[in-house]
């Protein structure tokens, strides 16, 4: 059976190499040697995204790792061919293990979407065993064989997306875990004041039918107890609470962090100041010891190095797979600064405060003092993770970026190549927009990115009451625009935004950080920074709300009718905003369904670009105000309604959206792959190792990451595998 076309990757998938050779080359033998032991630990560190993603992708990562280390892709299509697979049929499976390789697991990062290889499972069987690496170790290949096979073909309702219960799949939770079970552990971790972010939680049932649950740290270190002063002798142990038990352990990942922590540790020797080595110091011992307390340290650290000519961060970073919105995935990046572009950034922050003034909320809403971040443009040497996004915006920690400050990147390699569309594959648009949105698509993204990281995600204050009873507000003066009451509500001690807005947070920060870019693009000093004026600026601000509204409407893709659920928190995101816009009236923006030129349903978005100013502007300006009211004052029930509101999905007239929905996966245009270099220690000096822009170029480039030690490196991870197997996977 032909599996359908959304859980299927075409075998023309795009595919791109992040070029950072020039950069790369310019960096001095101690910078160059920093950069490679930070980028061994970030790829180290990226096969945790594994086992945060499904049951069977770790297998999966060996069961490809073995046959294209055995043969590369070339020398394998010859035996391909010799089982009876065509041409077709060998290139998709090229493409599933490019795709795989590419998202980490055998989920799309982007939309959480399972994929399965476009290949009969008979004929990939047969591919298996007729390989040389079969040939060298039958048992181990069809005991990988036999663990993957069935999962790795599956499309059960319950296991096309990532989802909590019965909604999908997730490795943060055992299979037995539910909602309730989610916010019972959240309850408990806020009462304790540990963080969630490097955590899983497993649920087992006693003989008596009462639940017992196990919350596992992230940590090099296995020992269940720790002994005083240490933090975590109050965090390791087995606690009653809610008439539960709740046992706190650690050890996670154990093997993966333990190279991790080496490779910070050697990274030390080559750190350019202090700010630095502190910062890789703490690293290592939150990785060691499961403290998110010392990660959160070396953050402050990270933030405070200004300016370093190699800039990585690494951890337990993005809650956004996370079906409950509080677990970091494991993320890791290293990359050199482009200096010319990173100079309109820092102009960007210079005029911070002024457009942080012109936010549609009053001042009390906003930090008392704007702590200016680090605004840089970085091309990237390596990122490891599920996907490569193109700015970031961290550390995530709301105590120290209302207190310390934060940092924003701009990923240029990955903005310069992500960003490319060919004329003829561009969808929605009519044809007299085509040309403009080519011509001004990446510099308008340019533009929005800028705005969202520095002044979406930096922007706004949480009203919160600390373990004293103190306030950062003053609640005896402060009103809340939407009710002209004085603020009723707040965030408590050991609540976050995370914590507190849970299944909503991700998207909701996001719509907000987008919001913000929409409001500010119109602003004539932005676009003069970014080299666009008169006209230019003109279309400049025009294609960034167009691209936004397009964005809205495809994002529809990633939107589950079954379930009900949106499985990527940008596009719910920007769903919402052309909800917004759609209800703001007046033909501003409006969708239609017609029919394409190849016979089949099409559907084109249209915006007004002369009511952008009348119309567009003021009803962002009043979204955006609930949005931060809602954040700032913890009002959750409220910001869930009006959020779940702009989020729904029907058939209703006049929109009908689901209808649209199926067009918009009839004309899906895949996300690109990106292939990353390779350092190289030769001696005392670092090369790069580069590889083709195409399927098999991205897989010699993931098969060549672990050279020195890839045997144990499997043996370890089937192990951790296992471990998670017996931990009651479904």
């Amino acid at each position: 059976m032909v599996a359908p076309s959304q859980y299927i990757l075409p075998n023309d998938l795009p595919v791109a190499l992040l070029d950072c050779s020039e950069a790369f080359l310019l960096l001095s033998a101690e910078e160059k040697l920093y950069t490679h032991y930070l980028s061994r630990a970030s790829f180290y560190g990226g096969l945790i995204v594994l086992f945060q993603t499904s049951p069977e992708s770790p297998a999966i990562y060996i069961l490809l790792n073995r046959l294209f280390r055995s043969q590369e892709p070339g020398e394998l299509k010859d035996v391909a061919v010799g089982q009876g697979l065509n041409e077709d049929e060998y290139q998709a499976f090229l493409v599933y293990a490019t795709g795989f390789f590419a998202n980490m697991g055998n989920y799309k990062s982007f939309g959480d979407t399972k994929f399965v290889p476009n290949v009969p499972r008979e004929k990939l069987e047969k591919l298996v065993r007729a390989s040389n690496a079969f040939a060298k170790d039958p048992e181990g290949m069809d005991s990988l064989w036999r663990m993957v096979s069935d999962r790795m073909y599956s499309l059960e309702p319950s296991e096309r997306q990532l989802g909590l219960g019965d909604q999908g799949i997730s490795t943060y939770f055992s299979g037995n875990c539910t909602l309730e079970d989610a916010e019972l552990a959240q309850r408990f971790l806020d009462s304790k004041s540990i963080s969630a972010y490097n955590t899983r939680l497993f649920k087992t049932v006693d003989e008596s039918g009462k639940n017992l649950y196990e919350v596992r740290l992230a940590s090099v270190n296995r020992e269940e107890m720790a002994a005083p002063p240490s933090d975590m002798s109050k965090i390791l142990g087995s606690f009653e609470y809610e008439g539960h038990q709740m046992r706190v352990t650690r050890g996670d990942y154990s093997p993966l962090l333990r190279r991790v922590s080496e490779n910070l540790e050697n990274a030390k020797a080559y750190a350019s100041n202090d700010n630095q080595r502190q910062m890789l110091h703490e690293y290592g011992q939150s990785f060691r010891e499961g403290l998110i307390k010392a990660h959160k340290e070396g953050s402050k650290y990270w933030v405070q190095d200004k300016g370093p000519i190699v800039e990585s961060y690494i951890g337990f970073i993005e809650s956004y797979r996370d079906p409950f919105g509080s677990r970091g995935e494991f993320e890791g990046f290293v990359a050199v600064v482009n200096k010319s572009v990173s100079a309109r950034f820092a102009q960007l922050v210079s005029v911070a405060e002024k457009l942080v003034s012109s936010l549609p909320w009053p001042a009390c809403y906003e930090k008392d003092a704007f702590l200016r971040p680090d605004f840089t443009s970085l091309d990237v040497v390596t990122f490891s993770g599920s996907g490569i996004p193109a700015g970031i915006n961290i550390p995530n920690y709301d105590d120290i970026r209302q207190t310390v400050g934060f940092k924003n990147v701009s990923l240029g390699n990955v903005l310069s190549v992500g960003s490319a569309t060919e004329r003829e594959k561009l969808t929605f648009l009519r044809e007299e927009d085509k040309d403009l949105f080519i011509k001004f698509r990446s510099p308008s993204f340019e533009v929005q990115v800028g705005l969202h990281e520095l002044l979406g995600h930096g922007s706004g204050k949480l009203f919160v009451q600390d373990e004293k009873g103190a306030f950062n507000f003053d609640k005896e003066t402060v009103i809340n625009p939407e009710t002209g009451e004085l603020v009723k509500s707040w965030y408590k001690t050991g609540e976050t935004w995370d914590s507190k807005f849970s299944t909503i947070a991700s998207s909701y920060e996001e719509c907000r950080a987008e919001c913000v870019g929409l409001y500010l693009c119109i602003n004539e000093e932005v676009l003069q920074i970014f080299g666009h004026e008169a006209q230019e600026a003109q279309d400049v601000m025009y294609v960034n709300w167009l691209n936004m509204v397009r964005a809205g409407l495809m994002g529809l893709e990633y939107y589950t009718p079954e379930t009900g659920r949106w499985r990527q928190a940008h596009m719910q995101a920007r769903f919402v905003i052309l909800h917004v816009l759609l209800e703001a009236g007046q033909n501003f923006v409006t969708i239609s369904q017609k029919m394409g030129a190849d016979g089949r349903p099409d559907a084109q978005v249209t915006l007004d670009r002369e009511k952008i100013l009348s119309v567009g502007h003021p009803a962002i300006q009043r979204f955006l105000l609930r949005l931060q009211v809602y954040k700032s004052t913890a009002e959750v029930e409220r910001a869930r309604e009006m959020y779940d509101g702009y989020s729904a999905v029907t058939d209703a007239d006049p929109y009908r959206f689901l209808t649209l929905r199926d067009i918009v996966i009839l004309r899906k245009e895949e996300r690109k792959s990106f292939v990353q270099i390779n350092t190289r220690l030769t001696g005392d000096s670092v090369d790069i190792l580069q590889y083709e822009s195409s399927p098999s170029g991205l897989i010699l480039s993931v098969l060549q990451r672990f050279p020195d030690d890839e045997e144990e490196l499997e043996r370890e991870m089937l192990e951790l595998s296992q471990f998670w197997v017996q931990q009651g996977s479904r």
